[in-house]
């Protein structure tokens, strides 16, 4: 078996939580191996992978905008 395949079917015994852990920490090499990195980037980086490993899920779009507009008094974006 190929090192892809015995990946594949390693990956596909996971839970799903632990897939999606697998997929950020294949994603963060392949930012890591990323020609353009800066130090900022880097730095947000390494912050979203210690978030990830918590435990803690991400926000996505629509969370982040109410985030926002908590921290703003209720006020919601010029974009709207």
């Amino acid at each position: 078996m190929s090192p892809e395949q015995e990946l594949l079917t390693k990956w596909r015994s996971l839970p799903p939580d632990k897939q999606e852990k697998v997929l950020d920490f294949v994603e963060f090499l392949g930012l890591k191996n990323s020609a353009n990195k800066t130090p900022l980037g880097e730095h947000l980086q390494q912050i979203r992978t210690r978030i990830v490993a918590s435990g803690k899920h991400l926000l996505d779009e629509d969370q982040i905008e109410k985030e926002l507009a908590s921290r703003r008094g209720g006020l919601q974006s010029r974009e709207e």
